[in-house]
């Protein structure tokens, strides 16, 4: 009887020879008898990342799929160490044939060449050309930010900068199918920094969707404001401007859509009661740091069920986080929104990736005594005086 290593041996060799051929196509693993729970099935291809050959694992659980890069050499030996008894079955597909490895239950090994099931090979590609809503080509304003070069080519050291841009107007575009057209939207970007969202968001209202929009970046750094305002200027982008100033002391009224995106503790706050004193349609904030709260717990020391998590300072700082974006969630809706709280981005750009947004409820039913009662009962129940964007809004006194 042909032992298992030879067996695998072969199976191996016809991989790394279909690797060096360029008939590869993928490799499929199956029927798994190995220790790690819920993995059903490993999948196989070939990549490339940043011009550098590489083969890609999707580990196939019961309920998500997790997908890792191994350069070539490492990755044909985990494909090795896996037919060593953890995957029963495992087919390599190429252009000149199929070879199936097959582990019997009777110990006997069976290598078995079919026809090939692909006739051409898939391109090797790890992000692939993906069709963004801000594109890179024909954009001054990516230019001039930094993002792209002069011919439109996304520079190296941008890549995660110019998708971040791409993620967050996905986003609103979703969000702004939601809420009523308007002759023109006047849109509000607090906190704007360098810009890379307003100009995006101004080019995506006006030349993607063709509506008359006003947008205006409120940022209190001038050098900031006079880049962007000058940056704006060259490219004709005439009804977007920049404001040289505070959150708290800028004149929403008018606004219809509000973003503040890491705006920094009781700024976001800020920010919010501005769109709720506007009557903004739309209201969308990612929050940054939560010290107002979290120096009440820490002050308040008050007992309640969950003393056993928040006596390590790491559970008691995503305890504040929490606290703190759920009461605003919940002062939201006693103005009458509808709110939304999710993860809007991955912990490789921001750690802080919380989005809650505001959607105003076109038939309101009045302030919501319910609500309220939810607040207070959630205050006293994590020892908490008083919420800053209850002081902005007026509905409840510290």
């Amino acid at each position: 009887m042909i032992n298992l290593s030879e067996k695998t041996g072969e199976f191996i060799s016809a991989v790394q020879n279909s690797l060096r051929e360029n008939t590869f196509v993928k490799i499929s693993l199956g029927n798994y008898k190995g220790k790690e729970e819920n993995l059903k099935n490993v999948y196989i291809k070939r990549v490339l990342i940043k011009s550098e050959e590489k083969l890609s694992f999707t580990y196939r659980y019961k309920t998500r799929d997790i997908v890792k890069n191994y350069a070539v050499a490492d990755g044909i030996q985990k494909v090795e160490n896996f037919l060593d008894r953890e995957f029963y079955v495992a087919t390599l597909f190429t252009i000149a044939y199929d070879l199936v490895f097959e582990n019997l239950h009777d110990k006997k090994i069976v290598l078995r060449k079919n026809a090939p099931a692909h006739q051409q090979l898939p391109p090797a590609e790890h992000d692939r050309n993906k069709k963004r809503l801000i594109s890179s080509s024909g954009k001054p304003y990516l230019a001039q930010l930094k993002i792209t070069d002069d011919n439109g080519k996304v520079i190296v050291n941008a890549q995660d900068k110019y998708k971040q841009i791409n993620h967050y107007i996905d986003i609103l575009s979703s969000l702004i199918k939601e809420i009523p057209g308007r002759e023109t939207l006047k849109v509000v970007d607090m906190g704007s920094g360098k810009g890379y969202l307003t100009f995006a968001l101004y080019d995506y209202l006006v030349n993607v969707l063709k509506v008359s929009a006003q947008v205006t970046g409120v940022e209190f750094r001038p050098d900031l404001v006079n880049l962007c305002n000058a940056i704006a200027l060259d490219t004709g982008f005439t009804q977007l401007s920049f404001e040289q100033g505070t959150i708290e002391n800028f004149d929403s009224a008018g606004t219809n859509i509000l973003i503040a995106l890491h705006a920094c503790d009781t700024a976001t706050d800020d920010a919010i009661s501005k769109g709720i004193s506007a009557g903004a349609d739309l209201i969308v904030v990612a929050p940054c740091c939560h010290k107002q709260i979290r120096r009440q717990l820490e002050a308040s020391k008050t007992g309640n069920d969950l003393d056993f998590l928040t006596k390590y300072g790491i559970f008691l700082e995503r305890q504040a986080e929490m606290v703190t974006d759920g009461i605003r969630a919940m002062i939201l809706e006693y103005f009458g929104y509808k709110t939304k709280v999710f993860e809007f981005i991955s912990d490789a750009h921001t750690p802080k990736n919380v989005m809650i947004v505001g959607i105003k409820d076109q038939k309101p039913t009045g302030n919501n005594e319910a609500v309220l009662e939810k607040i207070k009962e959630a205050k006293a129940y994590f020892g908490i005086g008083y919420h800053h964007l209850e002081k902005n809004t007026g509905i409840l006194k510290p």
